[in-house]
């Protein structure tokens, strides 16, 4: 049965109706919409009406009948004039909305009618709980098998990290920078680029070493900068499927990415693909400045992110990588192609 307060929806003045609308629309839908529905259609002769009204005031000029303290009350008088209309049936457009309308609302038919298949409440649910499956206990097994082979996986890494080889993937962006900022000071050099912004722009491509790109059969390509194999690349290569932004939408693309036997080697590509690319000349240039360098890779198409510059900037200026780092660049917070 339809709440009686919804009667009160059908006075302009009278904002205690609206309240009405939002709780009969938890108990129920279709009355609900229709009254929504004949609001709008109210509105919407409303803007017809004050379109036929604006036309005549050419004719209501010098007329002592025509003033301010009028013109308020005929606008209550048209409100009050198109909600009537609405609700005595309009010209069809609250019906159309309801049968559009309802299509959308979960728990609603076509018609307005409430599905059958709805719950409207937990009571609805079934509460029993359902019979163990007799495979139970052989799946509770496997379970345990596969958490015995993650344990004995991370011992192997932890015992590879303390033979001096390093992990094909990171645990902590304190395990990334300690592992990584040593190579970066090392590969570094005479470029002019500073090993932290390096270091950074590894962590944003890799989310801090946990998204390593790897091959279909699993491969590592130890590729820190999403740097792809274009024609230019004679090396090793790994086909993976990526997101690239298009227009400012994001799309998904395949696309081969360049592989590496190690991290170092993935420094060093790096250095040497920004030097042998000259769209990269004028962001070389501004080396020596961690701000300028990071938004110049954005302006030379590095990659299709626009806010990819930002972001780099945004690692470096937080606390986490001051601290591991122990130095603070002081930079104003803001995939290759």
């Amino acid at each position: 049965m339809q709440d009686s307060r919804l009667d009160s929806a059908q006075y302009y003045t009278d904002f205690s109706g609206l309240n009405a609308l939002k709780t009969e629309a938890h108990k129920d839908k279709k009355a609900a919409l229709e009254q929504v529905a004949k609001q709008f259609e109210s509105l919407f002769l409303a803007q017809m009406l004050k379109s036929m009204r604006k036309v005549n005031d050419v004719y209501a000029e010098g007329n002592y009948l025509h003033s301010s303290q009028s013109k308020f009350y005929q606008q209550m008088f048209d409100s009050q004039l198109t909600l009537s209309m609405s609700q005595k049936g309009g010209f069809g457009l609250s019906e159309t909305l309801v049968r559009q309308l309802s299509r959308q609302i979960p728990g609603m038919q076509s018609d307005g009618d409430t599905a059958g298949t709805h719950k409207a409440s937990i009571t609805d649910y079934q509460r029993s709980l359902p019979a163990l499956s007799p495979r139970l206990p052989d799946e509770v097994a496997q379970v345990k098998a596969i958490a015995g082979n993650a344990d004995t996986e991370a011992s192997q890494a932890s015992g590879d990290a303390a033979d001096g080889t390093l992990p094909e993937r990171f645990e902590s962006p304190e395990q990334f920078v300690q592992t990584l900022l040593p190579l970066a000071q090392k590969v570094a050099g005479d470029s002019g680029i500073d090993p932290k912004v390096m270091v950074a722009q590894a962590a944003l491509e890799t989310g801090w070493g946990k998204h390593m790109i790897r091959g279909q059969g699993g491969e590592a390509s130890n590729n820190l900068f999403g740097i792809k194999a274009d024609g230019r690349w004679q090396g090793d290569s790994v086909d993976i499927l990526t997101t690239e932004v298009r227009d400012g939408i994001p799309l998904k693309e395949r696309a081969a990415f360049r592989s590496y036997p190690d991290y170092q080697s993935s420094f060093e590509d790096y250095v040497g693909f920004l030097q042998d690319n000259p769209r990269y000349r004028d962001v070389l240039s501004v080396a020596d400045d961690p701000e300028a360098f990071a938004d110049g890779l954005q302006q030379a198409g590095y990659a299709t992110d626009p806010a990819y510059g930002a972001k780099i900037r945004g690692i470096l200026n937080s606390d986490s990588f001051d601290t591991i780092t122990g130095q603070s660049l002081s930079l104003n917070q803001g995939t290759e192609e």
